[in-house]
Parts: C-alpha cells; structure tokens; sequence
C-alpha cells in the first residue's frame, strides 16, 4: 500500500471481479470495513462501515479484502452507491493538481467528440461514468449564429464536490457563451443533495435554434424535458430517411417533431407528429414552421396508446411508424409492466402498417436490454399475425460511448424492421 492518508475502503470477499471489469460504482453491500486516519504519524482507525466516520463526498481509496488496490472513488454514506470510482490510480497521485486533473478529463471528452461531430454540431460532451466523470452530464449546443451553450447535470455527490473545478475545465477547453445548470432531477434527492437549476454565470436566451441533418429545431433548454432536446437519437433519425420518400409516416412520442422532420426532409406524402404534452406539440408546430413543413406534417395532442387503437379501429394505415417512447421502467421491479407496454404500442403498430410498412422502434430504457426488446418483438409479430424483417439494429451515437464493464451506458435501442403480413 502506498503511503496516503485518504480513507480506504474494503470489499467483502468476492465483490471486486465487476470493478475490475471496469464497473464504476460500489454499493453499500459490498463494503466490510473501512480504515482511515487522520495524518501519517496517526494509526490506522478500522471501522464498520454502517458506523464509519467517513465525511460524505470524501475521496476514498478502495481495495479488495485482502487488500490489493482497485482504484479511486468519492464516498457518499447517503447514497446505496457508496463509492462512485473516479480512476484506477492512487488518490494522491491524481488529485496532487485537481483543476489539471479534470481539465485533462474534459479535453479528452471534447477531443475523442471532434472526430465525429463539425464544430457547429450540437452534441452530448459528457456521459458521466462512460466519460470517467461519475454524475456529470453535459450536452454542447451550437445555435445557427455558430454560438456554444452547454447544458450541465450534477447528478451525484461525485461530481458536485469537484464543482468549480469541473466548470472552469469546461470554460477553459469549451469556451462557451453560457451555461445553464439543470440539475432538477429527482436522482440528486438520492444523494443527499437538494435539486436545483439557473444560469451559472451570465443570463442568455435559453431558447435556442440548432441545426440537426440539415433540420432547423427549436430547442427550450430551460423547460424541455432533461436538458432539452434528445441529442442520442441524431443518427438514428437519419437512418430513417431512405424509407420515407413517398410515404405516409406516423411519428409518436415526438417531442420536438424531430423524426417527423427527418422524415419530411426526405420527402415523405405526410407525417403526423403525437404527443401527450401540449407544450410539446406547440413546440413541434414551431418546429414545422422553421422547416416550411405545413404542407407536409401536422402535430397532434393525445395520449398514444389511446390514438392507436383509435387508428386501427378507424382502418386507418401507415408506410412508416416511429415508436420513441420515454422509459416505461426506470427499475427492474417494474420490467414485466414496461414489457407489456412496449408489446402493446409495437403489436398495435404492426396492425397499422400497410404490407411492407416499415417499423423503427426505440426503448431508452436500461432495464429493457437488447436481448429482452426483440423477443417482446418476437411476441408482438406473433400476438398481431404478421412477420417482421429486422433490417437493422442501432444504438445512441458516438457522443453516447459505451463503457467496457458497465452495461447502464448501453441504454438505447433502435430497431428497423419490415413488416409482412
């Protein structure tokens, strides 16, 4: 062991084989004890850990139970993730200079991005634990005037103790023309921390226009939903414009209308956007006046599930169907209900395509993975007597990596099929 005074946490027999895959969190049930002191000439103090004294927020060495090393995590006794791991070496050795330490974090994020995405894109800059930023959420927005706004999410007590330095990161490598903080997520109360959302720094306009595969969207960072806009679904609304040209699309769960926009640029007969929320089919109607898209598309408040029954009860048919719906669980207890309500919107769907129709349908749901998705499409094709050719199988895009060793990264699901009757 090297010769630190960060307080060392110690794993129950067994439980370090998935940090040593590279997954990033301790929970509380997986930790014996821990040791601390209070300098070096100090003696060890070893404590259990539902009685440790360890401050929360505190940075933390962890080590198996016989002691090996395994990396450097920030502690939250608040939280059932206890240790969020932040690096792989020791504590002294990469907090010695912290505001280079995370300036190096950020630049890496920033750089690995600039491969894929053109400096007037707009882009998720930080995916907390894929990003080795445990909590952190940043998205980059490049409005038309070529001006850069990011949106920031302080998650977990791992990232909110290394605040200031993490924003002067983002400052200096970014250069943005303001920040806006949307750290009103209900996760926060998890870890002992209040919710909260402004301007860091000076006030901007937080309506902004951004530009998307040549689409003109209106973005509300302040009041839309999360930080705004859905940047992960940027490629995959893309991908489905080859099928569009000359068709009738049905566009659900729209939120902005970006799909349906997607699709209208590729030259889609009509397109009908729906949403539940009235605020977002008045922002899809913007949308559709940005894009000169009123002969084309139209928006329409309902509850989907209720309009799809409606649709098949009136013989109504579609070419092209998007299924993009929020996550149905957002735990494990709850996977066989969302199961059933993704069986319910894909099998209704099926019914209204036309033979041939072309179905692309998204769960961002982690709970739900890949393997448990296409079997509930299995059984959707089954239960609605059709067969479905799966075309293609996409994800989130590259601003969106998935971390070897923790499966939560890999969260979204695309599938494009072809419906056959």
């Amino acid at each position: 062991m090297n010769g630190n005074n960060f307080p060392r946490v110690f794993l129950k027999k067994g439980e370090e084989n998935e940090l040593k895959q590279g997954f990033p969190w301790v929970f509380d049930n997986e930790i014996s004890h821990v040791k601390h002191r209070s300098d070096e000439k100090s003696e060890w103090k070893v404590e259990d850990f539902s009685s440790c004294s360890v401050t929360d927020g505190s940075v933390v060495e962890v080590y198996t139970k016989a002691g090996g090393f395994l990396g450097t995590g920030v502690f939250n006794h608040k939280s059932k993730i206890t240790v969020r791991m932040i690096d792989s070496e020791h504590a002294d050795q990469i907090l010695a200079d912290t505001e280079t330490y995370w300036e190096k974090k950020v630049l890496n994020a920033y750089n690995m991005r600039r491969i894929c995405y053109a400096d007037n894109d707009s882009y998720r800059l930080i995916f907390a634990e894929a990003d080795f930023i445990p909590g952190l959420i940043c998205e980059r927005f490049c409005d038309e005037k070529n001006k850069v706004f990011l949106v920031v999410q302080f998650l977990s007590l791992s990232c909110e103790v290394f605040r200031s330095e993490i924003l002067k990161a983002l400052n200096k490598v970014c250069k943005p023309d303001g920040i806006y903080e949307r750290s009103d997520a209900s996760v926060r109360e998890k870890e002992g921390l209040p919710q909260k959302a402004g301007w860091i720094g000076k006030e901007f306009d937080t309506n902004l226009i951004i530009v998307e595969n040549g689409i003109r969207l209106a973005v509300d960072i302040e009041k839309g939903q999360k930080t705004g806009y859905f940047l992960d679904q940027k490629w995959n609304r893309q991908a489905i414009m080859p099928f569009c040209h000359g068709k009738k699309v049905l566009d659900t769960f729209t939120h902005t209308g970006a799909f349906g926009l997607n699709a209208v640029k590729a030259g889609a007969k009509s397109v009908v956007s729906v949403d539940i929320s009235q605020e977002a089919v008045d922002m899809v109607n913007r949308n559709i006046t940005l894009n000169q898209a009123e002969g084309k598309m139209s928006a329409v408040c309902a509850d989907v599930f209720d309009l799809l029954k409606q649709y098949e009860a009136d013989g109504e048919k579609f070419d092209v169907i998007i299924l993009d719906p929020p996550a149905f669980t957002k735990s494990a207890k709850m996977i066989d209900k969302a199961y059933g309500g993704y069986k319910e919107i894909n099998l209704r769907a099926m019914r209204l395509l036309n033979e041939g129709g072309i179905l692309v349908t998204c769960s961002c749901s982690y709970f739900m993975e890949s393997h448990m998705f296409c079997d509930m499409l299995m059984h959707a094709t089954m239960d609605s007597h059709k067969r479905i050719q799966i075309l293609e199988k996409r994800g989130a895009g590259p601003d969106h990596p998935v971390l070897s060793g923790y499966p939560k990264s890999e969260y979204l699901k695309c599938v494009i099929c072809r419906v056959l009757g």
